[in-house]
Formats: C-alpha cells, structure tokens, sequence
C-alpha cells in the first residue's frame, strides 16, 4: 500500500496542491456520505409506519437511541483521533455504517431497527463526524482552519443536497428498501479513497500543515501543545455554556427538523417530492452559511456569530407551523438552511481557543454529545407529541424558545484570553 501511496502522491505535488487539500476532499467526501446517512429517518418514517404498523413514537425513539448512539461516538472517534489519529477513526467508523446500512434491508422487528440502525449505525456515523473533522482540520491547516471546519460542516448539507431527493423518489417508486441501499453501497464505496489517501498528520507524506512556516515560533508550539484535561474543563462555566448553546443546536437541527419536516410536510399538505425538495434546498443553502460562517469565525468574535445564528433560527421555527403553501415552505427552507450547521466552526474555534489545540477531539467530541443528547429528546418528543396532539406545533414553538434560550448562553461565554486564565485557574 505504501508504494501505491507514494506514487498518487508524487502528482499532488507536482501541481502544487498542497496534500492538506487532498485528505480535506476525501473527509468532505466521508462526512456527506455519513451526514446522508443520518438524514434517512426523515424519509422512512412513513413507509416503515406503513408497512409494519409501527406508530410515530416507537419508530422516532428508535431514531433517539441513534442520535445517542451518534452523540457518544463523537467523544468515541475524538479519543481515537487524539490517540490513533484520523485515519483509524475514519475507516472504522464507515465499517460500522455499512454493516449497519446493510443489515437493515432485512428489517422485520422493531428491535432491529434500535439495534442496527439505533446502535451500530449511530456509533458508525458518530464516529465519521464534526468532531473527526475538526481535529483534521487543526492536524492539516495552520491558517484557513474556520474555513474548512465550515466546508466539512457543509459537507452535511451537501449529502441532503445529492441523496435526500434521490432517495425519497427511489422510495416512493420502489420502496424504503431502495432508498437504503443507496445509502448502504455509498457508505461502502467511500472506505477505498479513505484507506488511499488519508493519513494522520503532514509529517506522513514529509509536509508541514497548510500556511505553517518553516520554523515554529515559541508562541505557535505552546499553542500546539496546550491541551485540558476533560476533569478540568467540566469545571470551567465555559464549558457548560459551550455545551448548552450546542444542546439547543441539536434540539432545534437534526434532531427535530432533520427527522420531522418531512413527515410534517406531507402531513400539511405537501408532496412527498416537494417535502424533500424542501431539504435538498435548505443543504444548497447550508453550504453557502456554513462555509461562510467558517471564514467568518476567522476572522469575527465567535461569541456574537453564535448569538445571530440562534436568533435568526428561532424566528425561522416560530414561523414554521403556518408555512401551508411550497413558495413558502421554499423561503423557509433558504432562512433556516443559512444557518443550519454554521453554529459549527464558531463552536469548534472557541474550544480549541478556550481549552487548547492539544485537547480538541475529547473536549469538542464532548460538546458535540451534548448537541446530539438535545436532539435525541427533539427526535422521540417530536414523534411522542405527534401521537398525542396530532401534529408538531408545539414541538416547533418549543424549538423557537429554547433558540433564544441559547442566544443568552452563548452571550455569557468569556472572551478567549479570560477563558484561558480562567481554565489554567480550575487545573490547580
């Protein structure tokens, strides 16, 4: 493999491309597959509840334990990336997701569904997720580091983009199972251009990180090896207001909106073509919010960012539950896709900033838990609530509070040098 390795590499750099450029396409192209992935119960709600008589509750809980299942492997692959490095973390979480995808398409008992789609799938695309990337993003690039942060984030919307109207009109013509193997043989195909290309830091392919000068000044090393231990940092109220806005982040994205709108949409009154449409223009959007709120976070206070993009998300969900017609349902879709995942690079930059480089993927794996531990409860109240009024109304309205609830954490953040005095304050 290591001569196959050199020789695609040789032409990389004849042409000038940075290899930094090369293993930030291939995690692009793993975290869409896997952000597809993720997405898939917002078209298969219906037609599992249709085909086995499973009501909405059973089935959205089956998608919490997922979400779970998907929070934990973010400190899972984080801890991996900071002892193994990316490319372990990235190859076995795809095994995981394609063994999962796979077994699914002989689905028959609800417990299945919790167990492969619930456990194997959610661990598989936890693992192949934000946090993987971040600390990609911090191994590989010196400078630019908000920037691809922001692309990996659209990376998520991307997936919606290119398989969500794919997959819900290969399900409508021929069934959910269709619209899984889609899913199941991507997630497979992907493992091939991880295990070429990617490699754990720049000294494997004899680099340095993208922007990084030939010497490293004393400033430069001490930041990159700065690090908090996990004990110290669950000390500091920073961590916990990084934490809580990132809880409302999941309560009021993929966990509500990522696996209802559809079935709200239809219930409303929308096709299923349109429904999905919908999503694929909120990912069109997302890429456009999320790689600019990467460049942004470069070069703005983080803080305020996070603050604007909880605002304006709130707002946006408020007005959801009286969107009855597709034009709409469409300028809903742009609002809310602006800033769907751009909370990301603004979350990502202030933990290293806060708590250190060196302690990127354990700390940001457990934030980024917190944000999937809120959408789990937004995915089964979603559903739960459904059952027992007949709609999502109230589900929505309680997105839009809980937004301008972490409009107010996000504001109480410290600025980053009083955060750092105040982590090496609570190490003693």
């Amino acid at each position: 493999m290591g001569w196959l390795f050199s020789r695609l590499d040789v032409p990389m750099r004849l042409r000038g491309l940075h290899y930094a450029w090369v293993v930030a396409a291939v995690t692009f192209l793993a975290l869409l597959v896997a952000a597809s992935v993720r997405s898939a119960p917002g078209v298969i709600i219906l037609p599992l509840q249709t085909e086995f008589g499973w009501d909405r509750a059973s089935i959205s809980l089956a998608v919490a334990v997922s979400i779970i299942a998907f929070g934990l492997g973010g400190p899972v692959g984080g801890t991996v990336v900071d002892r193994f490095g990316p490319r372990r973390a990235l190859l076995s979480g795809i095994v995981l997701i394609a063994a999962g995808m796979f077994a699914l398409l002989s689905l028959h008992e609800i417990w299945q569904l919790y167990a492969l789609y619930g456990v194997v799938v959610g661990i598989g695309t936890g693992v192949v997720s934000q946090v993987t990337g971040a600390a990609i993003a911090h191994r590989w690039f010196r400078t630019q580091r908000g920037l691809v942060v922001g692309l990996f984030g659209a990376a998520t919307s991307a997936g919606q983009l290119i398989f969500i109207p794919t997959m819900m009109a290969l399900t409508v013509a021929d069934g959910w199972r269709s619209g899984i193997t889609l899913l199941a043989i991507a997630s497979a195909v992907v493992f091939l251009p991880v295990i070429l290309f990617v490699r754990d830091r720049p000294q494997d392919v004899g680099a340095r990180a993208f922007g990084e000068a030939a010497v490293l000044s004393a400033d430069e090393k001490a930041a990159d090896a700065r690090g908090t231990p996990l004990r110290v940092a669950i000390r500091t109220r920073d961590f916990w207001l990084l934490a809580g806005s990132f809880f409302v982040c999941g309560y009021t994205s993929n966990g509500l909106v990522g696996t209802h709108l559809i079935p709200h949409a239809i219930e409303h009154g929308f096709t299923p073509e349109a429904a999905a449409s919908a999503v694929g223009l909120m990912g069109a959007m997302n890429i456009v919010g999320t790689t600019a709120s990467g460049w942004i976070s470069d070069r703005l206070d983080n803080r305020k960012l996070l603050g604007a993009y909880y605002g304006f998300r709130a707002c946006s969900l408020l007005a959801l539950p009286f969107i009855l017609q597709v034009p709409q349902l469409m300028v809903f879709a742009v609002v809310y896709g602006l800033d769907w995942i751009a909370t990301v690079p603004p979350t990502v930059n202030l933990t290293a900033t806060i708590f250190g480089r060196a302690s990127l993927g354990t700390l940001y794996g457990w934030i980024f838990f917190a944000h999937m531990l809120g959408a789990a409860i937004a995915a089964y109240a979603g559903g739960f609530f459904r059952d027992l009024l007949g709609d999502y109304h109230l589900m929505f309205v309680s997105a839009a509070i809980m937004g301008y609830v972490a409009v107010a954490l996000v504001t109480r953040i410290s600025a980053p040098r009083e955060a750092v005095a105040l982590t090496a304050v609570a190490s003693y």
